[in-house]
Parts: structure tokens; sequence; C-alpha cells
């Protein structure tokens, strides 16, 4: 929720009121009177300087709610001009980016009293209710993401693989993607897993290729100054790039940490790209990779869709998966779709619902 909303519409309603006042002060003065207008309009300039600022600077009461502290003081300041659209009703985002959590089912954190800062958000923006990921274990639904096709992956190896992906797409179109892999050992890095210290936010923990995707397709793997674009969570920017996939080792993204773990770095995380300049035309995606049982092939995940647009606590409960998330952002940027995307809904819902 933008917490600059509510002071906004007080500002209006007080602006409203004064003028009314003041205009009852003009009747009640004598017709022949001058005296009175210039006392009124004092009254309705000060009146508009006071809802002003009041417009710009929320109450404590607000900032102090537990849905607020979710929410960016930035995004207060978000341009007033909408955005243009993209491709099948989503915006066009100057910025979009992709937090991957792992290995819980969607009621399993929502609702979670281990993960107050997770749910502040819940609140604050929407949440997808019938989402489901594609399949177990981990890389199918890594490379649908990044790809649009798990290639009839049903394991964690390795892989090589010589197909187009997202990169592929955002670079053919003049946009360009960062991957931030937490504890990550060297840039184009193809080791299996790697033991990090502690890499930025959150807890120590082990980087794992299979949950980095960039690296298994070739044409990233294979050339230096693109691979050179995974790096480690430090130095993480929230302008370095249009698209950016944020990837936390196995305690903080929840895989062997605790949920309380996983919305601490969460709480650590996401207030820096709420707070940046950049978020004004942004939108930020968090999902898991996979739930428990085979709905959808992996199980229902939580999926929290945050941006301005989003109408505070929405829901959908729409069928989406991880090819709606991907389709998601190539209509958002007119890549076009690839692969199983092109069957695949987007999440539209949550930007064109009345606020």
């Amino acid at each position: 929720m933008n917490v600059g909303r509510v002071p906004a519409a007080l500002a209006v309603l007080a602006i409203v009121a004064v003028v009314a006042v003041a205009a009852i002060i003009g009747v009640v003065a004598s017709p022949g009177s001058t005296s009175t207008a210039p006392a009124a309009s004092q009254v309705v300039a000060a009146s508009v300087a006071i809802a002003q600022s009041a417009a710009v600077s929320p109450s404590a009461s607000v900032a102090a709610s537990p849905v607020a502290s979710a929410s960016s003081e930035a995004s207060t300041a978000a341009s007033a001009t909408p955005l243009a659209m993209g491709s099948d009703g989503v915006p066009r985002f100057d910025h979009i980016y992709l937090i991957m959590m792992e290995n819980h089912a969607e009621n399993s954190v929502i609702g979670n009293k281990n993960a107050p800062y997770l749910n502040s958000l819940v609140k604050a923006y929407g949440l997808a209710t019938n989402y489901t990921s594609i399949g177990h274990p981990s890389v199918p639904n890594y490379l649908a993401l990044f790809s649009g096709d798990t290639f009839g992956i049903r394991d964690d190896l390795n892989r090589d693989l010589k197909a187009k992906n997202l990169a592929d797409q955002l670079e053919d179109n003049g946009l360009t993607w960062h991957v931030y892999e937490q504890d990550l050992p060297r840039v184009c890095s193809r080791a299996t897993s790697a033991q990090g210290g502690k890499d930025f936010l959150g807890e120590p923990g082990t980087y794992v290729r299979k949950h980095n995707p960039a690296i298994s397709f070739t044409d990233i793997s294979g050339d230096p100054s693109r691979c050179a674009r995974i790096t480690r969570l430090a130095g993480f920017d929230p302008a370095a790039a249009n698209y950016e996939l944020i990837v936390p080792n196995l305690t903080n993204d929840m895989h062997d940490g605790t949920v309380a773990q996983g919305d601490a770095f969460l709480e650590a995380l996401v207030p820096k790209i709420l707070d940046s300049p950049a978020f004004a035309s942004g939108l930020i995606f968090i999902t898991w990779d996979e739930g428990s049982g085979t709905l959808g092939g992996g199980g229902q995940v939580a999926t929290l869709v945050i941006a301005d647009d989003v109408p505070t606590g929405f829901r959908s409960s729409k069928t989406h998966d991880h090819f709606s998330l991907l389709r998601t952002v190539q209509d958002a940027w007119g890549l076009g779709c690839m692969a199983h995307t092109c069957e695949a809904n987007n999440l539209r819902e949550f930007f064109t619902a009345t606020h």
C-alpha cells in the first residue's frame, strides 16, 4: 500500500472544508465591505499549504501501522503520470524484480506468525491465491521462469542447454538484465554448490547452481560478458537493470532455513527496492519455486505482486503458474511469448482492477 494515498485524500477534504468556510465568511460580510475577502483568501492559502504538507508527510499513526511498514516512503513520490501500457493489459514497467524463495506451500507462509513482514506485504499489495508451481524438484521451476520451458527435466542435475531464454529476449529488445545469486563463489562459476559467508543481507549460507537458471544456458555460460551479469548479492542495485532476478542462499530462501529467517531476509531486502527511485515505475514478484503435492505439477505456492498500481490487499483467484509470471514480464515489454508462455495467461488483473 502506498501510504501517501491516505494523507493525500485527507488533504483534499481539508482544502474543500476551508474553502467553504471562507465562502461563508464572504457572505456574512457586509456587501460594501472589502475587508473580509483578503482574510478569506489568506485562510484558503494557508489551508492549501497545510494540506500540501500533509499530502507528502504521512501521519505517525499511518507510518506506524503494520501494513504501512511494508510500504516505501519513496513510493509516495511516484509520478502521477500513468505508466504506458505494454501488451495485453500489463503496464510497461521500467524495472521488474523477481525474488525466489524455496519449498513452501502457500498455507505454510500466508498467515504464519513467523512471517510478519511477508504478511504485511500481502495486506499492502496483492496475492495470487490460485498459483501453482510447475513440477518437482527445483530445476524445472527455475527453467520455466527463465525460459518458458522445463525441457522435460525432472531432476536437479547440472544442465547445459542450447535454447532461447529471457535474457535473449530482453537483449533483443534493448533491455538489460542482472541475476543476483547470494554466495555465488565467483563470476561465471559453474560450480554445483559453494558454502559462503555473509553476502550482504541475512544469514550465511550455501549457493547452489540448481537455483541459478541463467548459467544453464550455453549462450550465457559460454560468453564471459553475459555470465558476468550473474553476481553475488553484495553490490545489489535496484537500478542495475530492467529485469533483476534475486536468489537468496539456502538459509535465507527458507530451503534450509526457517520461515522466520526467510522473512527477516525479505524485510532487509525489499525496502531497498521500495525505497529506490527505480520502484516509482517498478514491479516486484515474490514467489516460491515449488510447494507440496502435485497440484499444477508442483503444488500451490504463494506469489506476491507488488506495485503502486496494485490495489491494497488485492486477491486474485484466477489460475496462474510460473509460466503466467514469465508471460507477465514478456507482456510488460512486448517481448513476445516463448515455449509454454504462448499458452499461458498473465497476471493483468492486478493492474486493471478498480482501486
